[in-house]
Parts: structure tokens; sequence; C-alpha cells
């Protein structure tokens, strides 16, 4: 438990040398054509997810009106006569 709430001072403490050492690393594991397929991926996710978080937003600032409109049909619905004889 203690080891993950250091994973973020660890990421901020890193700095040029570290960086350059670290992507050095992921293009000898990756190889040059596999890493802009990975950032498109990466890319892609991270605009999906923000997507779905204004969509949440949206969703979350929407009025209530939506109960009302549910309602007004049934309300329509229960005005007319039930018990009418057909001819």
């Amino acid at each position: 438990m203690h080891t993950l709430l250091l994973i973020p001072l660890f990421i901020g403490n890193l700095r040029g040398w570290e960086w350059l050492i670290i992507f050095l690393a992921i293009l000898l594991l990756f190889g040059g054509r596999k890493i802009p397929e990975l950032m498109r991926g990466l890319g892609k996710g991270i605009h999906s997810f923000r997507k779905g978080m204004q969509e949440a937003k949206e969703e979350l600032n929407k009025p209530l009106d939506s109960d009302e409109q549910a309602k007004a049909p049934g309300a329509a619905a229960s005005d007319e006569p039930r018990g009418k004889d057909r001819d």
C-alpha cells in the first residue's frame, strides 16, 4: 500500500536524463516501428477517456426535466376514459 503512494512522487522527480534513459529502454524493447503505434493507441485511449468524462459531466449537469417528461405521457393516457364501449 505504501509503495503505491510513492509512485507519483517518483515520477515527479524524473529529470531529463532519466526520461532519456527510459525512452531508450522503450526503444530497445519495442523497436522504432512499434512506438508510433503505441503512442497512437495511448492517444486514442486518452481521447476516449476525456470524451467519456465530458459526457458524464454533461449528463450530471442536465436538468431533471426528463423525469417530468416521462410522467407527462402517462398523465395524458390516464385522462382518457377506460370504460368506453366500442361500436
